[in-house]
């Protein structure tokens, strides 16, 4: 269920149309909980007629002109629910990981090219984050809701940086 509330917060954050949400997903949220342009417009749609979300009026009505939505106080009330609800640590699935224990059974070829290439792109994601933390979030945030942005920036680096340096020793310990 948390689609629909990574959609609240982002119109929260600016009331947004469908296009804009998956532009800005693909820049932020979408680093953590990616989501496709169908499910996002799908949920659009459910949280409307849900009364979560209303589209704004427009001056002047026009066939294809994009709805711009904002979160209506349901929306809002909800959201908050579930900000307040525990929720446990979900187990890592990673099919790399998968991949490793099967090559422990049927043997590394080609495993030290994928981690190779795994590196590289953990490598890249890494300096995506980087940059984009020395754009935003220098100097460091004062306003709460900019710190906890920056919270979960972090977050992904420290994720970042904890498979680079457990790729590079899996990369050592494989070519031994």
């Amino acid at each position: 269920m948390s689609l629909p509330h990574a959609i609240l917060t982002a119109l929260l954050e600016k009331p947004s149309s469908g296009l804009e949400l998956t532009r800005r997903f693909d820049r932020s949220i979408g680093y953590f909980w990616p989501s496709t342009h169908q499910q996002i417009y799908r949920e659009l749609g459910k949280l409307e007629q849900a009364g979560r979300i209303r589209a704004l009026p427009t001056a002047v009505p026009a066939r294809g002109q994009k709805k711009e939505y904002e979160v209506l106080p349901a929306g809002r009330e909800e959201l908050a629910a579930w900000v307040a609800l525990p929720e446990d640590p979900r187990p890592v699935r990673d099919p790399l990981l998968l991949r490793m224990r099967a090559a422990a059974v049927v043997g590394v070829n080609g495993m030290g090219t994928e981690l190779r290439r795994h590196l590289a792109l953990h490598e890249r994601q890494l300096a995506e984050y980087r940059e984009i933390e020395e754009r935003d979030f220098a100097p460091a945030p004062e306003a709460d809701a900019d710190r906890l942005r920056h919270l979960v920036l972090r977050g992904g680096i420290d994720l970042e940086t904890f498979w680079i340096g457990w790729l590079t020793r899996a990369i050592v310990d494989l070519d031994a």
